[in-house]
């Protein structure tokens, strides 16, 4: 008869250890999930606005902390919510082309920061129309790099940093694309119009 109790005590102890392993394991994996979801986002691109940069049907990586420690750069590929936008409405996905305190230039087929052209590679072609902005202090001039078929900052103004949702750091789908974004570098001397 004491064998049985014995018997039965570690079978009981065996399945309690191994109940509580089951949920601490389960409740990491909540913790780490939570975790990478408040920290990063994954995107799909789902407009043309973007090309050659990024095309529709891929996916990325936000990473939602870039700007806690430091201001966004001219170059970033940003995800915001539009000006304006209903709380269920679908982020965007541009380029940070003026900073705060920047004058915004569409001449001559360039875009133009502080009377400096822009080199762009990254464009789809030249931009097809005109245009003259003046960014207040926490003002953004957000633009697709397919300039000419994109719905951004040259039809409905800057962005302020509260719209932004983070930086895209990461492509990882297709996976011909997969990898992180590069940082364009940008003229520092001025160019006569």
């Amino acid at each position: 008869m004491m064998e049985e109790t014995t018997q039965t005590s570690i079978t009981g102890s065996a399945v309690g250890r191994w109940l509580r392993d089951l949920l601490e394991t389960i409740l990491l994996a909540v913790l780490i999930y939570l975790s990478i979801n408040a920290l990063t986002g994954r995107y799909q691109v789902l407009q043309v606005s973007m090309e050659p940069t990024l095309h529709e049907g891929q996916y990325l990586i936000v990473s939602k902390t870039s700007y806690w420690l430091h201001e966004p750069e001219r170059g970033d590929i940003v995800v915001f919510r539009p000006p304006h936008a209903q709380p269920d409405e679908i982020p965007l996905i541009k380029r940070v082309i003026g900073l705060p305190g920047d004058h915004i230039e569409a001449r001559n087929g360039r875009i133009w920061v502080n009377d400096i052209v822009l080199n762009e590679p990254y464009t789809s072609g030249p931009v097809g129309y005109p245009g003259s902005w003046d960014l207040g202090e926490d003002e953004y001039f957000v633009l697709g790099d397919n300039r000419n078929n994109s719905s951004d900052s040259h039809s409905w103004g800057p962005i302020s940093q509260e719209h932004l949702i983070g930086k895209a750091v990461f492509r990882y789908w297709p996976l011909s694309k997969f990898g992180p974004f590069p940082q364009p570098t940008f003229a520092t001397s001025e160019v006569q119009p």
